[in-house]
């Protein structure tokens, strides 16, 4: 691939603790030569484990955003054996306007990889990351929420890799975020994830959705906060004990088109099952509501099988093809 146009302000090697910056060439109408400033924290202890943390791949998911800030000021050289390489929010435009997609280029930073060096913004972070970060790192995490159109039940997540070691330590590392469920999720929206492309180059690829919608209640920050904090400790980053669950976690999955419900019309979407119920083949989840015919019957959106109610549409305001619901289903033990 070609070389990237990013410059790291600081030496991604050197020993101790620094803060920096990726600057990320781009123009715009004010300014020919501008720069985007990445913000960027290297904690670096000797040889151990080599570990890459990200948050705000989309800008309107903050949990993770919160807990990595956080991580970048409170861990010291002390606290680290290998190296940790910190990026709180990936994609800093769509952060500061609490939106999805870039504002630069209208791009899903998730949907760019492995990207482009002479891309828009977006697919140049995007191989950056391909052909810089990742392969240096041994794990990768990369943490999520439904944004402000899905809310999820506070999971670990993962994709089903074929590699059964991978698979393993990818499993493991999940459960040490110590959520009451872990998801195993298929692609329905498209290719070019992040974390397919840190799994295809053999890492430890640990996601994440942590609730969703715009109010982030402090139950979820503290799950994603103590959560990441075990799982670095889990891979031997951070020094530490690895806390334990009472319960095991539970492992759902959802690997098949049917499990993801899609609104067939546009209309208000009033949920009527709570996050996290069991629920029946056939059960009513929600149903859409029609503000242009007060006299016509609400639409009825019903689970295509039996299973966990894993996430909803959060907004009330559903387009037409929106996903309004996952209904997850408990995976075989023989697959983990």
């Amino acid at each position: 691939m070609d070389k990237s146009p990013i410059h790291v302000s600081i030496d991604l090697h050197q020993p101790g603790k620094q803060h920096g910056h990726l600057y990320v060439p781009y123009s715009y109408n004010l300014a020919g030569w501008a720069n985007l400033m990445l913000p960027l924290t290297v904690i670096n202890n000797g040889p151990g484990p080599q570990v890459l943390l990200l948050a705000g791949n989309h800008g309107d998911e903050y949990p993770g955003q919160i807990a990595i800030l956080k991580l970048c000021r409170e861990l010291g050289i002390q606290d680290i054996q290998g190296r940790l390489i910190l990026v709180p929010i990936l994609n800093l435009p769509a952060s500061k306007a609490s939106t999805r997609l870039s504002p630069l280029d209208g791009k899903n930073l998730n949907r760019c990889f492995p990207g482009k060096a002479d891309g828009a913004v977006t697919e140049i972070i995007a191989h950056f990351l391909t052909t810089v970060l990742f392969p240096q790192v041994d794990a990768v995490i990369d943490i999520h929420t439904g944004g402000r159109g899905v809310d999820f039940v506070p999971c670990s997540t993962m994709h089903l890799v074929s590699d059964l070691e991978q698979r393993r330590k990818m499993i493991a590392a999940a459960e040490a975020w110590g959520t009451e469920f872990s998801f195993m999720y298929a692609d329905i929206a498209g290719t070019g994830l992040l974390p397919v492309e840190a799994e295809n180059q053999g890492k430890i690829v640990v996601t994440t959705e942590m609730g969703g919608s715009e109010l982030v209640p402090a139950s979820i920050h503290r799950i994603t906060q103590d959560g990441l904090r075990n799982v670095l400790v889990h891979l031997g980053v951070v020094r530490g004990e690895v806390a334990k669950r009472a319960r095991p976690t539970r492992w759902l999955q959802a690997l098949q088109r049917e499990d993801y419900l899609f609104a067939p019309e546009s209309g208000l979407f009033e949920q009527t099952v709570m996050l996290g119920s069991e629920v029946a083949a056939g059960a009513l989840l929600g149903q859409i509501h029609f503000v242009e015919q007060p006299q016509r019957p609400p639409l009825p959106i019903a689970a295509a099988a039996a299973g966990v109610v894993l996430a909803l549409r959060a907004p009330a305001l559903t387009t037409q093809g929106d996903c309004v619901a996952v209904v997850a289903h408990d995976v075989e033990a023989s697959v983990l």
